[in-house]
């Protein structure tokens, strides 16, 4: 019995470095299409990061937190999310910042931020004013928020399409098709690979005696984040910042509306009280974010090693707690 259990572990391990081997493959080559359709299109690239990018990196957390839902698995599908969205905005930007400070185009995405700040800020109104559950009309309003946001950020990009320069000439080296072929090939490692990661960081934890909900908030949310953590670090590595900012802000906002609204459409969203303090610590970080962000207008190391030092320290009290 305690060999088996053993295997497991070491099988556990092996699948978990394919996963991390797939992550980090997938958002190479995701990054690399992203960019190529956004210049052959003559969309900005900020858009490709708020919509294309932060969908196909957010797919994890998609597929878990629906996963949840249908299970009545609740808890876990908010957590999921709220853990994401955390990492995201505390650990990925922070991160990126530690290995090159970011620069942040405020006029570009501050109204992309605010709708991410806003959507936080409505799920913690939510679960203050329903306490047990978010009720399926709940629910159906972060979907329609979700609609029109997509709505004004497509009517947008096609306005700046027009005004945009024509596309260069290392986007039209690969034709459009294939580089839509690339993009949903990398998509698919992105979230095999995310897959793969979090199926077996729990059967890790599990074997090791983690209870469910610290899983759910710690390797889940850090696992399904891992395709947002490594698609950024890759688009500032290229220089692609606004592709890095992007892909965080995008997937946070598409988390709470779209995956959260499905989720609770499904099941009402049932809500955990200890997980108020995790919305609210994720509205603060938001609006820490943009306070850095508009100071000097980027994201300096000394500011992204205290967003760094935040996320461990919010680790270690829901840990402890």
């Amino acid at each position: 019995m305690q060999r088996g259990r053993k295997m497991g572990v070491v099988l556990n391990v092996f699948l978990l470095g394919i996963g991390f081997v797939l992550l980090i493959k997938g958002a190479d080559i995701f990054v690399d299409a992203s960019v190529r359709i956004a210049k052959r299109l003559k969309i900005p690239s900020v858009v490709i990061g708020l919509t294309v990018v932060s969908m196909g990196t957010s797919a994890p957390e998609a597929v878990v937190s629906v996963s949840a839902a249908i299970r009545g698995s609740n808890p876990l599908a908010i957590g999921n999310v709220v853990g994401s969205n955390l990492f995201n905005l505390l650990f990925v930007v922070g991160f990126c910042a530690l290995l090159k400070p970011i620069s942040v185009a405020l006029k570009t995405i501050s109204g992309d931020f605010w709708v991410s700040t806003g959507a936080t800020v409505l799920l913690l109104g939510m679960m203050i004013v329903f306490h047990d559950a978010i009720p399926r009309f709940g629910s159906a309003a972060l979907l329609a928020a979700f609609l029109l946001y997509m709505t004004v950020l497509v009517r947008q990009a096609l306005k700046k399409r027009l005004d945009s320069p024509k596309a260069d000439t290392d986007a039209l080296s690969i034709s459009l098709p294939r580089s839509i072929m690339l993009a949903g090939l990398g998509a698919g490692a992105i979230v095999a690979g995310g897959q793969l990661t979090v199926a077996n960081a729990v059967g890790i934890a599990l074997a090791f005696g983690i209870t469910e909900r610290i899983i759910g908030l710690t390797i889940v949310a850090v696992g399904t984040s891992l395709p947002e953590l490594v698609t950024s670090i890759t688009a500032c590595k290229k220089g692609e910042n606004d592709i890095a900012i992007g892909n965080v802000i995008g997937s946070n906002t598409f988390n709470i509306l779209l995956v959260l609204g499905v989720s609770g459409m499904i099941r009402p969203l049932t809500v955990d009280s200890g997980l108020l303090f995790d919305v609210a610590a994720l509205t603060a970080g938001s609006l820490l974010f943009i306070l850095f962000a508009r100071t000097g207008r980027r994201v300096a190391r000394g500011e992204g090693l205290s967003l760094v030092m935040l996320y461990a320290a919010y680790m270690a009290l829901i840990v402890l707690l």
